[in-house]
């Protein structure tokens, strides 16, 4: 945007030094680049270390990629008390410039960005947004200035620094609302999600912040920005524990692979690159075998885990006998109610395949004692072969039997009676009549699993093998997990953290949570702060009070959200309106266009738009389209400048909780919303 249109008087001299100022910096970080290029890994004195070393100066190279598009910083301090003449001028200078880490001497200004750049000496040209130093930049008002005279915002027209706004913090007086903020939120966007770096409010930064002991759950209504908010947590907890993070690893949990695609180019744009973003399937399994929503609520129930725990230990086996080891011409024998009591001591106190392998090793050592006792002399590698013996292996595999999660499941699924002995009284006969395959599968191997009993494999994966946890993982769309969903992620942080995002209104599945308390108790993380965020930047007011239309039904003890947009002539609903005509009235405007329609009418809308060039949303696809038909299963996480929806009342229609699918598909629409219907509108948005 040219600068005049910003701001008229601004100075061209100031501007020039400013553009120098970026100039320079784009090419330190240039020369940094090259200089981590040129490293070799050579230097590691064997293969192995060169491997490590490698894929680490890969990592750096990768984070200092510079995004010609991209603003390199967007924001300036000047602190009040440590002017000088020198300082007084509106471009840079040397002094100007510390580490970030150095808090007893911090520099006079600050230019705050995405990533630290240095010059040939070692001096600051950016800080990174994530310092220390660069909160003042978001949390510095004029009731609290943060030891701040004056923050400087940047405008840009793609890579080019084209404006700038100055806001008075040291001079007590109230600051009106940001043109280059307000015209940086408005922006027209095409492709993969933006990071909001430029445009976090004090609220989020508040969230971004929070220590990396701390799981925090976010309830954000819709252009609240959550997402953002979160994988911007991501890589603030990543800059500020790297060391701890690198050996521990953060991993993005999203509701499908479309979603991921969309958030994939934020991390890599703040310089974090080695971060795992994957979906539950992805994480528990890709199993998609077709499953009736209401037995898939009983599968997702918590009440699942004491019946899974339950069907693991009851494959243990009282022994009747006991153990005859012979070694030469000696029988060493165990007698069978000391094979009971190891059993009985082992049984519960620990993971099923290990206490399989201790049993082994007890009764070795049972079989030592009786060495030791005709006077020989035996070690533990005597005690190691006793373990791998023949004898000892039948006994073990007759009382404690190797099992995978798969088979204990298929058991579980396809035999009444030992269903019942398992459930007891948490689940009734009905619900275990609901559990039950009509057609049981031969043998687990040729079971099809369903996406609920990838959660119960987990669990009794976990319950024989201990899952592996990271350090952070961050959490989105939450509120549409199961219980059995949740707690398979809460076994992912159980040493570590968790970033919960979710809206409780948009909550699609049958087992949707109606309370955060209930999904952090689910998680593991009971001691998780909750905190809102009620003040939407993304979708117009207009567009947002006609879809809160819908909040009563859907989750009555949810405050309103609020747009800061007014949005007037944002909104329009039509009876028998053409889609072609609405996709081609968006065409002609700037940004990304969405078309969500019933799953049901993907094929009939891509018909009714054969002249225009367009694509289907395909959750396993990367493929960038300006214009999109998105089904409306799909559109949950997803933002469009333009939106048309398509006939609301099949979408309603489609599944139990079709008013929230509907919240959700109404409230991805960025600059205008276009509401097309031949069919009565559901009552809730009458009016």
């Amino acid at each position: 945007m040219p600068a005049h249109q910003l701001a008229p008087d601004i100075p061209t001299d100031v501007l020039a030094a400013e553009q120098a100022h970026l100039a320079a910096s784009r090419a330190a970080l240039k020369a940094m680049r090259a200089h981590a290029q040129s490293l070799s890994s050579d230097a590691a004195g064997d293969w192995v270390s060169q491997q490590i070393l490698q894929s680490l100066l890969d990592q750096r190279v990768a984070a200092l990629a510079d995004h010609p598009d991209t603003p390199l910083f967007f924001g300036r301090l000047d602190r009040a008390e440590r002017r000088s003449p020198r300082q007084e001028s509106d471009g840079p200078s040397d002094r100007d410039h510390e580490h970030e880490g150095e808090s007893d001497d911090l520099p006079g200004t600050i230019y705050v960005g995405r990533r630290h750049v240095h010059d040939g000496h070692s001096r600051p040209l950016v800080i990174d947004w994530r310092a220390p130093v660069s909160r003042a930049f978001y949390q510095a008002s004029p009731a609290d200035p943060m030891g701040i005279e004056r923050r400087r915002r940047f405008g840009y027209h793609g890579g080019a620094l084209t404006a700038f706004e100055d806001e008075p913090l040291g001079e007590g007086v109230e600051i009106g609302p940001s043109r280059i903020l307000t015209d940086e939120i408005e922006r027209p966007r095409t492709g993969p999600m933006r990071d909001i770096v430029a445009t976090i409010q004090p609220d989020q930064d508040e969230i971004v912040r929070s220590t990396l002991a701390q799981t925090v759950c976010v309830q954000g209504a819709p252009g609240t920005g959550k997402t953002a908010v979160g994988l911007h947590r991501a890589a603030y907890l990543l800059f500020t524990h790297r060391e701890r993070l690198a050996r521990s690893g953060v991993m993005i949990v999203g509701p499908n692979r479309a979603f991921l695609s969309y958030i994939s180019s934020v991390l890599p744009a703040l310089g974090e690159v080695k971060v795992d973003q994957t979906t539950v399937a992805g994480l528990l399994g890709d199993h998609a075998a077709p499953e009736d929503p209401m037995v898939a609520a009983v599968k997702g129930d918590a009440r699942m885990a004491a019946v899974l725990e339950r069907a693991l230990w009851l494959h243990i086996v009282k022994p009747e006998e006991g153990l005859v080891y012979t070694k030469g011409a000696y029988r060493h024998r165990v007698a069978d109610y000391e094979v009971r009591e190891i059993v009985a001591s082992l049984r519960g106190t620990t993971r099923y395949n290990p206490g399989r392998a201790a049993l082994a090793q007890r009764l070795a050592h049972m079989v030592l004692v009786r060495m030791e006792q005709r006077g020989e002399s035996p070690d533990d590698r005597v005690q190691d072969a006793v373990a791998r013996s023949k004898p000892v292996k039948q006994l073990v595999e007759a009382v404690w039997p190797k099992l995978t999660p798969e088979q204990v499941l298929h058991h579980l699924l396809s035999d009444p009676e030992f269903l019942a002995r398992a459930a007891k009284s948490d689940l009734s006969p009905e619900e275990q009549e609901t559990l039950l395959w009509r057609k049981p599968y031969r043998s687990w191997k040729s079971a099809k699993w369903s996406a609920a009993d990838a959660a119960l494999l987990d669990e009794l994966r976990d319950l024989m093998e201990r899952t592996p946890s990271l350090g952070h993982l961050v959490v989105d769309e939450a509120q549409d997990l199961s219980e059995m969903q949740l707690r398979a992620l809460g076994r992912r942080c159980r040493n570590g953290s968790a970033t919960v995002l979710g809206d409780l209104a948009q909550g699609t599945t049958p087992w949707s949570t109606r309370s955060w308390e209930s999904v952090l108790g689910h998680l593991g993380q009971r001691e998780g702060e909750v905190t809102e965020l009620t003040l939407g930047f993304r979708v117009p007011r207009e567009v947002l009070d006609y879809a809160a239309r819908l909040l009563p039904s859907i989750a009555p003890g949810l405050a309103a959200p609020q747009s800061l947009r007014p949005g007037a002539g944002s909104l329009t609903v039509r009876e028998g309106g053409s889609v072609a005509q609405a996709a081609e009235e968006a065409l002609a405007r700037e940004g990304s266009i969405g078309v969500i329609v019933p799953d049901a009418m993907v094929d009939a809308v891509s018909e009714a738009l054969a002249g225009l060039p367009h694509a289907v949303l395909d959750p396993d696809s990367a493929e960038e389209h300006r214009l999109l038909i998105v089904p409306a299963t799909l559109a949950k996480g997803l933002e469009y400048d333009h939106v048309v929806v398509v006939e609301p009342a099949d979408i309603v229609a489609a599944e139990p909780r079709g008013l929230a699918r509907l919240y959700v598909v109404l409230t991805r629409a960025v600059t205008s919303l276009t509401v097309l219907h031949d069919k009565a509108l559901p009552p809730q948005l009458a009016g």
